[in-house]
């Protein structure tokens, strides 16, 4: 059967796999802390080692889950990770009303054990879907054009929860005079599960896995975990977008849970939350026009760096000197954590450049192998991140389940959003400018030289 070709309904269908990740995955990581500590009282230190062991734990998963598809097909279209991504859905949404289930009035210890149990199926949740739904860009389409279109579509999707869906949470979970709502977590839950749901139905639906191979349904490949766990950490540029990407979730998952409370605590405008989520809005729809024109012209390598090294030093200046005007700060934070956005936008085509790096040198690809080993790293900046995020609360003398907190507390919290940025954006320019090596250049001529092994094959 004649396959279709690679389009905008492919690029669509991707993008709408992290629209559904996202509403998860960005609703919990920016939100559970806050749900835990002022509705469930929990202590951040304890929710700071949650994150860290929970993380660590996923990572591990990640690997597991990512063999899976190497060596098994499920269903009758012969597809490799369709398949799971339509099961693990369901698992997902479940998780993302169970995490903002009001628990409040069972004893301590059942709410501690609660926090416990609801993240850690989450996490396993979230493996078994962002797993295929990472490795799936591979077998879309193997031009590298087409997968930089994939990486942007996929930048896009998380952005729209994330900056559009996201802003508007505030309006429910807390109240005109900046009290927390505990029922309204639970109901923006019930939105955002059906959205995901719905969302990666979009994604089966919409995309087409055109790189297939001959390996019957329900039986085990050739292939071998040490293979490939060889070819991963003998991978410079993985090793390198291992390390960047820690970076940035330290951000992600680690700077951003704190936004709400510096709004709500240090300007007491809750509502800034919203505006602060729409200026970033903006800046991302310029991005999203004048990136691949950046890279073009420059490369992915040296745009992510030129970024990053901007960054580096804006958050610096804005940690060291405080900007008192709320509206102010929103503009000036945004413009310094640029750098971050610039590398969403362009990571996921640095990723399949790493893919396509091991093709290069083995002469075989373990698509889901390596894409879980860099899942390892996101798992465990997500990790880092929120466990810096909640210790760093604990350090600066927040107090769980108190009404508000005090003006020295506050002033912590907002040093701590502007100050931990720096961190990842010096990973990042270590990751991607000393250790990916992959330039404009060596990047064009190892395109090159897979075309011709391609053809000969």
């Amino acid at each position: 059967m004649e396959q279709r070709k690679f389009g905008i309904r492919d690029q669509f269908g991707y993008m709408l796999g992290d629209v559904g990740g996202s509403f998860v995955n960005l609703y919990i990581g920016s939100f559970f802390l806050i749900f835990a500590t002022y509705v469930l009282g929990v202590s951040p230190y304890f929710m700071g080692t949650l994150f860290l062991v929970a993380r660590v734990f996923d990572a591990f998963t990640d690997i597991v889950m990512g063999s899976i598809p190497d060596r098994y097909r499920i269903g009758k279209s012969g597809n490799r990770f369709l398949p799971y991504i339509s099961i693990a859905k369901w698992f997902l949404a479940a998780s993302l009303l169970l995490s903002f289930a009001d628990v409040s009035s069972f004893s301590s210890t059942a709410i501690h054990i609660w926090v416990v149990a609801v993240y850690l199926f989450y996490g396993i949740a979230y493996t078994a879907d962002s797993i295929p739904y990472g490795s799936l860009a591979a077998v879309i389409t193997q031009d590298p054009v087409e997968r930089t279109k994939l990486s942007r579509a996929r930048a896009i999707g998380g952005l729209v929860v994330g900056l559009g869906a996201l802003s508007v949470v505030p309006m429910f979970i807390y109240d005109k005079a900046g009290n927390v709502i505990p029922e309204g977590f639970f109901h923006v839950a019930i939105v955002f599960s059906i959205l995901s749901l719905l969302s990666y139905t979009g994604l089966v639906k919409l995309t087409t896995e055109r790189v297939r191979d001959e390996q019957p349904i329900g039986k085990k490949s050739d292939y071998k975990f040490k293979d490939a766990l060889k070819a991963a950490f003998t991978n410079r540029p993985l090793i390198g977008m291992m390390i960047a990407s820690i970076g940035s979730l330290i951000i992600i998952n680690g700077v951003n849970q704190l936004a709400a409370v510096v709004f709500a605590e240090f300007y007491h405008m809750p509502s800034a939350f919203t505006i602060n989520s729409f200026v970033n809005i903006a800046i991302t729809i310029l991005l999203f026009f004048s990136v691949p024109k950046l890279v073009e012209v420059f490369g992915k390598r040296n745009l992510v760096i030129a970024s990053s090294g901007f960054s580096f030093i804006a958050t610096i200046f804005i940690t060291l000197f405080t900007i008192e005007n709320v509206y102010l700060f929103i503009g000036i934070y945004n413009i310094a954590v640029i750098g971050l956005s610039v590398f969403i936008m362009i990571v996921w085509a640095l990723v399949t450049d790493c893919l396509d790096f091991t093709e290069l040198k083995t002469g075989k690809r373990y698509d889901g192998t390596l894409y879980s080993i860099y899942s390892f790293s996101r798992k465990l900046g997500m990790g880092i991140g929120s466990g810096i995020g909640s210790y760093a609360l604990g350090w600066v003398g927040f107090v769980s389940g108190a009404a508000s907190q005090t003006r020295e507390v506050a002033e912590g919290i907002l040093k701590l959003y502007t100050g931990l940025p720096i961190i990842a954006f010096l990973l990042m320019l270590i990751g991607v400018g000393i250790i990916f090596h992959l330039d404009k250049h060596k990047t064009s001529e190892m395109y090159e030289k897979l075309e011709e092994k391609r053809a000969q094959a």
